[in-house]
């Protein structure tokens, strides 16, 4: 059996250690493969996820003037701030959220949808990436 099914830590310790000292030989590469692939596609779940909720949030921002609140307003920067972070780590994902924009805006409008009781968010998302993920941008 494999050390990465019996002690995931461990064959990480490994792995490291065959990298910094060059033993190429060593190294478990499907594993390696696999594990960065996974690493990648959690990153852009995170990306997604955050994503969705600041569009969220912007739409019942938008549509309920009257209960506005600082739990929404706190969660929108919140999800900004992860977005921000992400971005600082990993510049390269910033174009994915072009790739998302319109399957995240769906998953959002459907959940402010639902938290709200109301149908009258536009099918099409009303706000630019950009806008998205402005810090200083509030819908009126």
């Amino acid at each position: 059996m494999n050390l990465y099914d019996v002690d995931y830590q461990k064959w990480l310790a490994e792995q490291l250690a065959n990298l910094k000292y060059c033993k190429w030989e060593h190294l478990d590469v499907d594993h390696l493969i696999e594990e960065l692939e996974a690493l990648n596609k959690s990153n852009k779940r995170e990306l997604y996820s955050y994503f969705v909720v600041a569009l969220a949030h912007l739409l019942k921002w938008k549509s309920q003037p009257e209960k506005r609140s600082g739990s929404w307003k706190g969660s929108i920067k919140n999800s900004r701030r992860r977005i921000e972070r992400l971005f600082k780590d990993q510049p390269s994902l910033k174009p994915y959220l072009k790739e998302i924009l319109l399957e995240a805006y769906a998953e959002a409008r459907e959940w402010a949808e639902d938290e709200t009781g109301l149908a009258t968010f536009p099918t099409i998302c009303p706000y630019s990436v950009q806008q998205i993920i402005d810090p200083e941008f509030l819908p009126d």
